[in-house]
């Protein structure tokens, strides 16, 4: 029995790791984007039905994927360890969800991230979602000092320029807005020439908030993304060739999986040999 199990759950893990069956996945994932491009356009009944006949498709083809990983992963526990794998089953069991009655916002807004599967399968879009996701605490910090400048610059264009334009300059929170605007070259010149009727060395304060936000700061987030994109590519490579990160951790959960699938062949092996 242990022996038919390991063999249903060797094969499982070789249709799983298939580059067909992971290309037939991304498939399936770019036809329900279109889908959900197609039911946006007014269409007759008889291609409402075949949309939703294909939709019903693409949602058991999803079912089988996930429980046909589920069933491939070695230790089930470990399973919901990964945050992809959580992801990718809370999006399968959204889609489960009927289109019809009170929950078709919700149905129709789940089907809608099923798209993002995408990311899941691609290992190049996890790459790029991990470095982004290490990098928002470090870039929540210059983005608190961006609006420590942002308040600053809006308080003092609040008191110089509030009379010259109240829709622009009124209070500290419509100031922030036009700064906003300034700081993404949004006809920031007009706002400027407006106020150096009234005070021509106004420019100065224009010129080194764009400076300071602009130049300085945004060069500083994309330096923070670069750096922490940069560590995920030598991990992955790493992971690739089966050397250990930093701090003697394994290299990947891929060789843990692979160590575990074959400790699993000896013990089942094992029981054999004394059956």
């Amino acid at each position: 029995m242990a022996s038919f199990v390991f063999r249903v759950q060797r094969g499982l893990k070789k249709i799983d790791s298939s580059k067909i069956f992971q290309g037939l996945i991304i498939a399936v994932i770019l036809i329900s984007a279109l889908l959900i491009g197609a039911k946006t356009h007014n269409l007759s009944a008889n291609a409402i039905a075949v949309l939703a006949l294909l939709d019903l498709g693409v949602t058991v083809f999803f079912v089988i994927e996930i429980v046909i990983r589920y069933l491939a992963y070695p230790n089930k526990k470990r399973f919901f360890h990964s945050g992809w794998n959580i992801f990718d089953t809370v999006i399968v069991i959204g889609s489960l969800i009927p289109a019809g009655g009170s929950g078709v916002l919700l149905a129709r807004l789940l089907r809608v991230f099923r798209v993002l599967r995408l990311v899941s399968m691609v290992p190049e879009l996890r790459l790029l979602i991990n470095a982004l996701l290490k990098a928002i605490p470090r870039m929540g910090y210059i983005a608190l000092l961006m609006f420590v400048i942002f308040y600053i610059y809006a308080a003092m264009g609040s008191m110089f320029f509030h009379q010259i334009n109240e829709v622009l300059w009124g209070d500290v929170s419509i100031s922030m807005l036009t700064l906003f605007r300034i700081a993404t070259f949004e006809d920031w010149t007009d706002v400027m020439y407006e106020t150096m009727t009234v005070h021509p060395l106004s420019w100065i304060y224009y010129l080194s908030f764009i400076f300071l936000t602009a130049f300085i700061f945004l060069n500083m987030m994309v330096g923070t993304v670069l750096e922490v994109m940069s560590q995920e590519h030598e991990n992955f490579r790493a992971e690739q060739h089966g050397e250990s990160i930093e701090g003697g951790e394994p290299a990947s959960r891929a060789q843990i999986e692979k160590l575990e699938l074959e400790l699993s062949e000896i013990k089942a092996l094992l029981m054999k040999i004394k059956s």
